[in-house]
C-alpha cells in the first residue's frame, strides 16, 4: 500500500531553504498554539502537534532532512506516493495506527527496520534446511511511537492498531491492543509488546513488536535521558546583579534564585525535577540554561542610563 506524502515544510510553514534557526523558531511557534495542554479545541490539536512534531523530527535532523530533500521531484506529486521497488523485500506491510507517526515516515525515517528475523532463521526458514513444515516463529516488528513528555512523566495506555498487508494477495487484516508508556520512559527506549508481531507459521509462536519511544518535541523542554533541560531568557542586570525568577516545570513552576554575577550559557541544576528513574521512585534533575538577551530598542532615557553605567564602570572585557 502505498504512504501518503507528507510536505514537512508546508506543515511547517517554512521554506525549503529554511535555515536550522527558522526550522526551530517555526516549530516552537505552532508547538504552542497547538500544544494540546493549552489548546481550547483539544482533539483538532493533538491531531496538529502530532503533525508539526513529524515534521520537525525530520526537518530538524540534518541527516533525515537531507534523505527527505534526496526524494526529488516526487514531493511535488498531489497524490500518493509509492515507495521505490524493493524497498521492502518480504511479502507483508505492516502499517500502524495510533503510534502519533504517519505510515511515509515510517517507510522512511523511523531509524530502523520496521521487522526483522527471529535469530536462527532466514527467510526460507531455519537456518541449515528449506523448513517447510516445520513451526516457525513470526518475525519481529519495529516501529516508532509518539511519546509526549507529559506522558513520559506520568505514564499512560496508548491504543495502538496494527494492519497486516499481504502483498501477493492483497488480504488486510487489522487488530488493536494496548501498549502501557512506563513513567520515566526515556527517548529511544524500546517497549516490547510480547506476541504482537508477525503471526508464526505452522503452529509456530507469534513475534514480537518493538516501539522505540520518540519524545514529541515541547517548545519549552528537552531530554537527556531523566534530566530535563530548560532555557531561560535573562534581562542584562538580572545576571549582573541576580534575581529570582518563575520557572515552569512539568510539574508545576517553581522559584528559581538566578545567582549575581551570572554568565550567559551559565546552566542551573535543580534535583529531582526530571522525569522518573524506573520504579525506584527516584527522578532526574532539571537544568536551566541562562541566555541573557539584550534589548531590541532603547529609549532615551534608557540610552542615558547605559552610558551613564558605561562612564561609570572601570570593567574591561577585554583586559
Amino acid at each position: 500500500m502505498p504512504a501518503e506524502f507528507k510536505d514537512y515544510y508546508a506543515t511547517l510553514g517554512v521554506a525549503r531553504d529554511a535555515s536550522a534557526d527558522e526550522i526551530k523558531k517555526a516549530f516552537r511557534k505552532l508547538a504552542r498554539l497547538y500544544h494540546p495542554d493549552t489548546a481550547k479545541d483539544k482533539k483538532t490539536a493533538e491531531a496538529k502537534f502530532k503533525e508539526i512534531n513529524e515534521a520537525n523530527e525530520v526537518l530538524s535532523d540534518p541527516d533525515k532532512r537531507k534523505k527527505y530533500d534526496a526524494l526529488g521531484a516526487s514531493w511535488q506529486d498531489a497524490g500518493a506516493y509509492q515507495p521505490p521497488p524493493g524497498a521492502a523485500g518480504h511479502e507483508q506491510e505492516f502499517h500502524f495506527g495510533g503510534t502519533g507517526f504517519s505510515d511515509f515516515f515510517e517507510q522512511y525515517f523511523s531509524g530502523g527496520s520496521r521487522y526483522g528475523f527471529p535469530q536462527g532463521f532466514d527467510e526460507a526458514g531455519p537456518k541449515g534446511s528449506a523448513g517447510r513444515g516445520r513451526a516457525r516463529r513470526g518475525h519481529d516488528i519495529e516501529g516508532d511511537i509518539l511519546v509526549t513528555l507529559e506522558e513520559a512523566m506520568h505514564g499512560t495506555q496508548r491504543p495502538i492498531s496494527l494492519q497486516t498487508a499481504n502483498r501477493q494477495t492483497g488480504a488486510v487484516q487489522t487488530h488493536s491492543f494496548e501498549v502501557r508508556i512506563p513513567p520515566g520512559a526515556t527517548d529511544g527506549r524500546r517497549i516490547r509488546v510480547p506476541g504482537q508481531g508477525e503471526p508464526g507459521q505452522n503452529g509456530g509462536e507469534a513475534g514480537d513488536l518493538y516501539l522505540r519511544v520518540r519524545h514529541a518535541a515541547h517548545p519549552d523542554f528537552t531530554t537527556e535521558e531523566a534530566d530535563m533541560h530548560h532555557e531561560l531568557n535573562l534581562a542584562p542586570w538580572e545576571a549582573v546583579l541576580g534575581a529570582e525568577v518563575i520557572v515552569p516545570t512539568l510539574d508545576g513552576s517553581i522559584k528559581l534564585r538566578i545567582p549575581a554575577g551570572s554568565e550567559n550559557g551559565q546552566s542551573l541544576r535543580v534535583r529531582g525535577r526530571g522525569l522518573p528513574k524506573g520504579k525506584t521512585g527516584e527522578r532526574g534533575d532539571f537544568f536551566v540554561k541562562l541566555q541573557i538577551v539584550l534589548p531590541d530598542k532603547l529609549s532615551d532615557a534608557e540610552r542615558a542610563l547605559w552610558e551613564q553605567l558605561r562612564s561609570a564602570s572601570n570593567f574591561n572585557p577585554r583586559a
